[in-house]
Protein backbone atom coordinates (compact mmCIF):
# COMPACT_ATOMS: atom_id res chain seq x y z
CA UNK A 1 0.00 0.00 0.00
CA UNK A 2 2.75 2.03 0.94
CA UNK A 3 4.55 1.48 -2.56
CA UNK A 4 1.31 2.42 -4.16
CA UNK A 5 0.88 5.56 -2.19
CA UNK A 6 4.69 6.93 -3.23
CA UNK A 7 3.51 5.95 -6.74
CA UNK A 8 0.67 8.21 -6.57
CA UNK A 9 2.19 11.09 -5.41
CA UNK A 10 4.40 10.86 -7.42
CA UNK A 11 2.12 10.96 -10.68
CA UNK A 12 0.34 13.69 -9.24
CA UNK A 13 3.90 15.66 -9.74
CA UNK A 14 4.40 14.75 -12.68
CA UNK A 15 1.09 15.69 -14.03
CA UNK A 16 1.15 18.79 -12.15
CA UNK A 17 4.55 19.58 -14.11
CA UNK A 18 3.62 18.80 -17.73
CA UNK A 19 4.56 21.83 -19.98
CA UNK A 20 1.23 22.74 -21.83
CA UNK A 21 0.99 25.64 -24.35
CA UNK A 22 -1.76 27.40 -22.51
CA UNK A 23 0.08 27.30 -19.11
CA UNK A 24 3.68 27.91 -20.08
CA UNK A 25 3.83 31.45 -21.66
CA UNK A 26 7.08 32.65 -23.88
CA UNK A 27 8.63 34.95 -21.57
CA UNK A 28 11.79 35.42 -23.95
CA UNK A 29 11.59 39.23 -24.21
CA UNK A 30 11.91 39.64 -20.33
CA UNK A 31 14.54 37.33 -19.64
CA UNK A 32 16.74 38.75 -23.34
CA UNK A 33 16.22 41.96 -21.42
CA UNK A 34 17.94 40.36 -18.64
CA UNK A 35 20.23 39.21 -20.29
CA UNK A 36 21.15 42.74 -22.04
CA UNK A 37 21.48 44.25 -19.04
CA UNK A 38 23.80 41.69 -17.64
CA UNK A 39 25.99 42.11 -20.89
CA UNK A 40 26.49 45.93 -19.68
CA UNK A 41 26.41 45.64 -16.12
CA UNK A 42 26.69 41.87 -14.60
CA UNK A 43 25.66 41.86 -10.88
CA UNK A 44 28.59 40.66 -8.42
CA UNK A 45 27.93 37.28 -7.30
CA UNK A 46 26.72 36.26 -3.92
CA UNK A 47 23.92 38.69 -3.88
CA UNK A 48 20.54 38.48 -3.01
CA UNK A 49 18.15 37.14 -6.21
CA UNK A 50 14.39 37.75 -6.15
CA UNK A 51 12.60 35.61 -8.59
CA UNK A 52 8.83 35.13 -9.48
CA UNK A 53 6.04 37.16 -11.06
CA UNK A 54 4.53 40.54 -10.74
CA UNK A 55 4.79 41.09 -7.42
CA UNK A 56 8.66 40.81 -7.94
CA UNK A 57 9.07 42.42 -10.95
CA UNK A 58 6.79 45.62 -10.01
CA UNK A 59 8.59 46.08 -6.79
CA UNK A 60 9.99 48.97 -8.14
CA UNK A 61 12.85 49.93 -5.52
CA UNK A 62 13.47 46.72 -4.39
CA UNK A 63 17.16 46.82 -5.28
CA UNK A 64 17.29 49.88 -3.35
CA UNK A 65 15.29 48.74 -0.40
CA UNK A 66 17.88 46.04 -0.34
CA UNK A 67 21.04 47.37 -1.33
CA UNK A 68 22.94 46.75 1.39
CA UNK A 69 22.18 42.84 0.78
CA UNK A 70 22.97 43.21 -2.60
CA UNK A 71 19.96 42.75 -4.35
CA UNK A 72 18.67 42.01 -8.22
CA UNK A 73 15.42 41.72 -9.11
CA UNK A 74 14.24 39.34 -11.55
CA UNK A 75 10.52 39.20 -11.42
CA UNK A 76 8.83 38.69 -14.44
CA UNK A 77 4.90 39.53 -15.26
CA UNK A 78 2.41 36.78 -14.76
CA UNK A 79 5.35 33.90 -14.82
CA UNK A 80 4.42 30.98 -12.58
CA UNK A 81 6.91 28.21 -11.00
CA UNK A 82 6.47 26.48 -14.26
CA UNK A 83 8.01 29.04 -15.60
CA UNK A 84 10.60 30.06 -13.27
CA UNK A 85 11.80 26.24 -13.39
CA UNK A 86 11.96 26.74 -17.24
CA UNK A 87 14.42 29.68 -17.14
CA UNK A 88 16.44 28.68 -14.09
CA UNK A 89 19.34 28.47 -16.25
CA UNK A 90 18.62 32.01 -17.46
CA UNK A 91 17.16 33.88 -14.37
CA UNK A 92 19.16 31.92 -11.03
CA UNK A 93 22.02 29.43 -12.09
CA UNK A 94 23.96 32.69 -13.67
CA UNK A 95 24.35 34.92 -10.24
CA UNK A 96 25.55 32.49 -7.86
CA UNK A 97 23.48 34.08 -5.30
CA UNK A 98 23.90 33.13 -1.29
CA UNK A 99 20.19 33.37 -1.02
CA UNK A 100 17.02 33.05 -3.25
CA UNK A 101 14.15 34.59 -2.67
CA UNK A 102 11.12 33.41 -4.60
CA UNK A 103 7.51 35.22 -4.76
CA UNK A 104 5.53 32.50 -7.07
CA UNK A 105 2.70 29.86 -7.04
CA UNK A 106 -0.13 32.62 -7.40
CA UNK A 107 -0.44 32.73 -11.05
CA UNK A 108 -0.80 29.36 -10.89
CA UNK A 109 -4.10 28.84 -9.15
CA UNK A 110 -5.60 31.20 -12.20
CA UNK A 111 -5.80 27.42 -13.81
CA UNK A 112 -8.55 26.24 -12.36
CA UNK A 113 -7.41 22.49 -12.60
CA UNK A 114 -4.24 23.65 -10.33
CA UNK A 115 -4.99 21.90 -7.10
CA UNK A 116 -3.01 22.41 -3.56
CA UNK A 117 -1.09 19.46 -4.62
CA UNK A 118 0.03 20.23 -7.61
CA UNK A 119 1.14 23.57 -6.63
CA UNK A 120 3.18 21.82 -4.33
CA UNK A 121 4.77 19.39 -6.92
CA UNK A 122 5.20 22.45 -8.97
CA UNK A 123 7.53 23.87 -6.04
CA UNK A 124 8.94 20.77 -5.02
CA UNK A 125 10.20 20.18 -8.60
CA UNK A 126 11.79 24.40 -8.51
CA UNK A 127 13.22 23.50 -5.52
CA UNK A 128 15.00 20.62 -6.13
CA UNK A 129 16.17 22.50 -9.69
CA UNK A 130 17.81 24.54 -7.94
CA UNK A 131 19.48 22.40 -4.98
CA UNK A 132 20.67 20.46 -7.37
CA UNK A 133 22.65 22.84 -9.13
CA UNK A 134 23.28 25.02 -6.35
CA UNK A 135 23.32 22.46 -3.22
CA UNK A 136 24.59 25.31 -0.30
CA UNK A 137 22.38 27.89 -1.94
CA UNK A 138 19.65 29.56 0.93
CA UNK A 139 16.08 29.48 -0.57
CA UNK A 140 13.29 31.70 1.13
CA UNK A 141 9.73 31.48 -0.11
CA UNK A 142 7.30 34.41 -0.10
CA UNK A 143 3.53 32.60 0.79
CA UNK A 144 1.10 33.21 -1.87
CA UNK A 145 -0.46 36.90 -1.24
CA UNK A 146 -4.53 37.50 -0.11
CA UNK A 147 -5.95 40.07 -2.76
CA UNK A 148 -9.36 41.77 -3.35
CA UNK A 149 -9.16 40.73 -6.66
CA UNK A 150 -8.97 37.51 -6.25
CA UNK A 151 -11.29 36.42 -2.76
CA UNK A 152 -12.46 33.59 -4.15
CA UNK A 153 -9.18 31.79 -4.40
CA UNK A 154 -8.24 32.41 -0.22
CA UNK A 155 -9.37 29.14 0.49
CA UNK A 156 -7.49 27.91 -1.97
CA UNK A 157 -4.54 30.01 -0.88
CA UNK A 158 -4.48 28.75 2.40
CA UNK A 159 -4.67 25.01 1.73
CA UNK A 160 -1.59 25.98 -0.40
CA UNK A 161 0.44 28.12 2.08
CA UNK A 162 -0.07 25.43 4.65
CA UNK A 163 1.44 22.45 2.34
CA UNK A 164 4.38 25.05 1.54
CA UNK A 165 5.43 26.19 4.82
CA UNK A 166 5.49 22.18 5.87
CA UNK A 167 7.46 20.86 3.42
CA UNK A 168 9.96 24.22 3.41
CA UNK A 169 10.48 24.08 6.84
CA UNK A 170 11.04 20.11 6.92
CA UNK A 171 14.23 21.39 4.25
CA UNK A 172 18.09 22.69 4.95
CA UNK A 173 18.62 26.11 5.11
CA UNK A 174 15.61 27.03 3.66
CA UNK A 175 12.78 29.45 5.09
CA UNK A 176 8.70 30.17 4.65
CA UNK A 177 7.99 33.64 5.03
CA UNK A 178 4.52 34.63 6.28
CA UNK A 179 3.43 37.78 4.38
CA UNK A 180 -0.84 36.37 4.03
CA UNK A 181 -0.92 37.60 7.39
CA UNK A 182 0.45 40.92 7.98
CA UNK A 183 -1.61 41.64 4.75
CA UNK A 184 -4.58 41.14 6.40
CA UNK A 185 -6.41 42.87 9.79
CA UNK A 186 -8.18 40.64 12.18
CA UNK A 187 -8.67 38.05 9.22
CA UNK A 188 -10.22 41.05 6.50
CA UNK A 189 -8.17 42.04 3.58
CA UNK A 190 -7.19 45.47 3.41
CA UNK A 191 -7.81 46.94 0.09
CA UNK A 192 -5.62 50.27 0.86
CA UNK A 193 -2.36 48.13 0.20
CA UNK A 194 -3.38 47.19 -3.20
CA UNK A 195 -3.42 49.09 -6.48
CA UNK A 196 -6.61 49.88 -8.52
CA UNK A 197 -6.71 46.38 -10.17
CA UNK A 198 -7.16 45.32 -6.32
CA UNK A 199 -4.59 42.56 -7.44
CA UNK A 200 -1.08 43.89 -7.13
CA UNK A 201 0.70 45.85 -3.93
CA UNK A 202 1.17 49.73 -3.41
CA UNK A 203 3.63 51.14 -1.47
CA UNK A 204 1.94 50.73 1.53
CA UNK A 205 1.84 46.88 0.59
CA UNK A 206 5.33 46.47 -0.35
CA UNK A 207 6.35 48.51 2.73
CA UNK A 208 4.77 45.50 5.23
CA UNK A 209 6.76 43.24 3.10
CA UNK A 210 9.76 44.49 3.82
CA UNK A 211 9.01 44.38 7.56
CA UNK A 212 8.40 40.88 6.99
CA UNK A 213 10.80 39.11 4.75
CA UNK A 214 13.91 41.49 6.60
CA UNK A 215 14.09 39.41 9.26
CA UNK A 216 14.78 36.01 7.21
CA UNK A 217 17.34 37.77 4.58
CA UNK A 218 20.85 36.36 4.59
CA UNK A 219 23.85 38.98 5.03
CA UNK A 220 26.56 39.48 3.38
CA UNK A 221 29.45 37.99 4.75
Amino acid sequence: MKFLGTLLCLAIVLISCQKKPQEIVSMDAEISAFKRADSLNFPPPKGLLFIGSSSIKLWNDLEVVFKDYGAINRGFGGSTLLDAKHYAKDIIFPYHPRQIVIYSGENDLLSDTVTAIMLLGRFKVLFETIRREMPEVAIAYISIKPCPGRKHYIPLIRECNALLKSYILSQEKAVFIDVFTPLTRRGQLRPELYREDAVHLNDKGYEIWVKAIAPYLVKKQ
